[in-house]
């Protein structure tokens, strides 16, 4: 364990199979476990202002999704690029792999937060929010939207890291990142001492900065040559073919996150009309599943590297044994998950909120959601060996079938037309995603994305 959390670049197309998931689980673990506490700790603090300040994060982090879609997305090409490059043991062309995803997620954050700025209000009155909603919450919708270099740059910089087979940094930028948020966070949102009272407008300068010092820290290490990927002055050159291969594979794996995002936005709006109670209640809910859904994708994120260093070392067999364990041993703790929400639902969303709305919405969003998680565990893992193998388009694909074609009008059906309210929202995400688990299993045994060149 102590080696694990240690770190350092590991060659993980040679050993025990168990042994390299888990070098690479237990960081990358630990990693998202520190991104999802920025979600909990938020959520915990906005809680204690209002109903209407909960609500507002819903609707802000419903659109927030298409930044962590682009983020994600760039994320995915990274990791191929790099991994398979480490793989060949090119670590010249790993670090320029680098460079050109820190260029082009720069490009495109500074492009979305000053559009995400000047339209926050417009954003949360086109969700469904209130106009006492949006007066209350704009100004947090606009440090989040305008901050987004932060989320896109930590999400970034750890792919790399990722790739290069030392995911401990990444763990460590997480760690300073959320240590700073928590410390923050009640300082700004409630003006203890000589900080101002700033509300939930607050939280997201909080969480900002929070980011903002992960990034520093991880560009220092980038630079200084921490790892066998670094940046020099000789990658800091445009290369063309490099950004052009990297926008395709990009493309795949924004396009399946926003896809995604784009249901949730569906879906929160949705769920918007039926109150600011149970927009409050799945907010809540939401970020409680967070907390147990990212730790999942850290193990997902092992595969991916897992895969893509043993096709650049062309060993695809192992690559395919290494995603099937991991997916085993993901479900093992999802199950365990669920059963902790349907035992212990009411102390959990008692500890966020004593609205009784509020919280019955809330424990319904836990006790019904976590009954895909088995599914999840695996849909996770194997969308991300997909993606780890440069091959983004098969997620893409069946992420636009499952998410689109099916969970939005089969969401709205339930919601609206048969009037289970937000319980139907609730039954759409856990029968999609269990549909999502399933086609991917299939088209993950025909082996195609064996062939996949990156």
């Amino acid at each position: 364990m102590r080696f694990a959390l240690k770190g350092g670049e590991h060659d993980y197309t040679s050993g025990g199979i168990n042994r390299s998931i888990f070098l690479l689980a237990v960081p990358m673990i630990a990693e998202m476990i520190m991104e999802s506490l920025f979600a909990v700790v938020d959520i915990f603090f906005v809680s204690k202002i209002s109903v209407n300040a909960v609500a507002t994060v819903g609707l802000t982090e419903a659109v927030l999704f298409v930044i962590y879609s682009i983020a994600v997305g760039f994320s995915m090409a990274v990791t191929a690029f790099v991994a398979r490059r480490v793989g060949e043991k090119n670590f010249k062309r790993a670090g320029d792999a680098a460079f050109q995803a820190i260029f082009l997620a720069v490009s495109v954050s500074i492009f979305l937060g000053i559009a995400g700025f000047i339209y926050a209000e417009d954003v949360l009155r086109l969700m469904g929010g209130e106009e006492a909603l949006i007066a209350e919450g704009a100004g947090y919708a606009q440090i989040m939207y305008a901050g987004n270099m932060s989320i896109i740059l930590l999400f970034l910089i750890n792919a790399i890291f990722r790739g290069a087979g030392d995911p401990s940094i990444a763990m460590r930028s997480l760690w300073i990142a959320n240590g700073l948020n928590i410390i923050l966070d009640p300082l700004l949102i409630f003006g203890i001492g000589f900080f101002p009272e700033m509300g939930v407008m607050g939280a997201a300068v909080a969480t900002t900065i929070g980011r903002s010092i992960g990034v520093i820290y991880q560009l220092y290490h980038l630079l200084k040559g921490s790892s066998v990927v670094r940046l020099t002055a000789e990658n800091v050159v445009l290369r063309m073919n490099t950004i052009i291969e990297m926008i395709k594979v990009s493309a795949g794996g924004i396009s399946q996150f926003l896809i995604e995002s784009a249901s949730w936005i569906f879906l929160v709006r949705v769920i918007s009309t039926f109150g600011a109670e149970a927009l409050a209640g799945y907010t809540i809910a939401f970020r409680v599943i967070v907390f147990t859904l990212l730790p999942s994708w850290g193990m997902a994120n092992a595969a991916a590297t897992l895969v893509g260093q043993n096709l650049g070392a062309k060993q695809p067999e192992r690559a395919a044994t290494s995603v099937w364990r991991t997916a085993k041993y993901n479900a093992f703790f999802l199950v365990t998950i669920s059963i902790i929400f349907f035992v212990f639902a009411d102390p959990i969303l008692s500890f966020f909120t004593n609205i009784p709305e509020v919280k019955r919405i809330g424990i319904s969003a836990l006790e019904i959601i976590c009954l895909g998680y088995i599914f999840f565990s695996y849909g996770m893992v194997i969308s991300q060996a997909f993606n780890g193998a440069g091959d983004t388009k098969t997620p893409m694909w069946i992420s636009l079938g499952v998410f689109w074609v099916f969970q939005i009008p089969f969401a709205y059906w339930l919601a609206i037309e048969m009037d289970w309210k937000s319980n139907g929202v609730f039954y759409s995400i856990a029968i999609a995603h269990s549909l999502y688990a399933i086609i991917s299993i299939i088209l993950f045994k025909k082996g195609k994305w064996k062939l996949t060149e990156v």
